[in-house]
């Protein structure tokens, strides 16, 4: 069926340190993009917040993120928050919590269709006495399994598509299978140079069919650090997070000079995972 819409799950992976409307706008700007080109239809967000091994600077207790997180999307009837990167004891690849979401939906669809299935046998029985009747459930029905999985695309603002560059930070053939298998989803700013930035690098531009550029118009230059630092000094945040968000942060007094300091001088995990691979330095140069 020509018409057929291609599903799409959108996963956000970072700190979310703390999460703000920022990152919520990002899935919404997402949505309408996909929507709006008539040949997708977005059925799930998902945030993934980076567990505590990933050594960031200022990064405070994944369980505090993964709560502000799901606070902030309680009213979504969309956008939800998985915890498996979160609760692994060492930090992930990205590309690895992109194949772990796959492989879940996968799964989920393979046991979908063969609920699906169950009915179909039993109504074949029937056709033999009544042969018309049920004529029109079996063409709905053709075969479950032709239901194609949805994509899962990695949905990010368009500094994370630059940290690309930044040498030793990502693996090539992980940008490449993430590119090539999944497909990225870049909210940017109008204006920005993203489009130079794939235009630079072989391998980007190369699968640049499965790279989506979403254009910012109502700009939004929230950012995490910024929000910490406004609470550092006991500025409000008011309408920065959403206001569940805001209230834990104060019950908890989650963010302060010392909370900033946490893992200062610590290598970021997959810089150390990863330099020692110096063929790899520079990926997308």
């Amino acid at each position: 069926d020509p018409d057929r819409k291609t599903e799409v799950v959108l996963l956000a992976c970072g700190s979310f340190n703390p999460i703000s409307n920022m990152h919520l706008r990002l899935f919404e700007l997402a949505k309408d993009y996909f929507h709006e080109t008539g040949k997708y239809k977005v059925i799930k967000g998902i945030i993934s917040p980076v567990g505590d091994a990933y050594k960031k600077k200022g990064l405070i207790s994944a369980n505090h993120r993964v709560t502000m997180a799901k606070l902030a999307t309680k009213n979504s009837d969309w956008v939800e928050v998985d915890d498996w990167e979160s609760c692994q004891s060492e930090w992930l690849e990205t590309l690895k919590v992109l194949r772990y979401h796959h492989q879940k939906l996968l799964s989920a669809d393979v046991t979908n269709s063969l609920q699906d299935a169950v009915p179909i046998t039993k109504l074949g029985r029937k056709r033999k006495q009544e042969p018309n009747r049920h004529e029109p459930i079996k063409k709905k029905n053709q075969s479950p399994a032709v239901k194609s999985v949805p994509q899962v695309k990695l949905l990010c603002g368009s500094d994370m598509l630059e940290s690309f560059g930044i040498p030793n930070l990502w693996k090539l053939e992980d940008i490449t299978e993430i590119v090539e298998k999944h497909g990225l989803v870049c909210i940017s700013r109008a204006g920005s140079n993203v489009q130079k930035f794939i235009y630079e690098s072989d391998v980007l531009w190369r699968h640049k069919n499965n790279i989506h550029l979403v254009e910012e118009w109502i700009t939004n230059d929230i950012s995490s650090t910024k929000i910490r630092r406004a609470l550092r000094r006991g500025q409000s945040i008011r309408y920065l997070v959403p206001d569940e968000v805001r209230a834990y942060i104060e019950k908890h007094a989650l963010y302060s000079l010392e909370s900033e300091d946490r893992n200062a001088g610590v290598v970021l995990a997959p810089l150390q995972k990863h330099a020692s691979d110096s063929k790899d330095s520079q990926a997308l140069n």
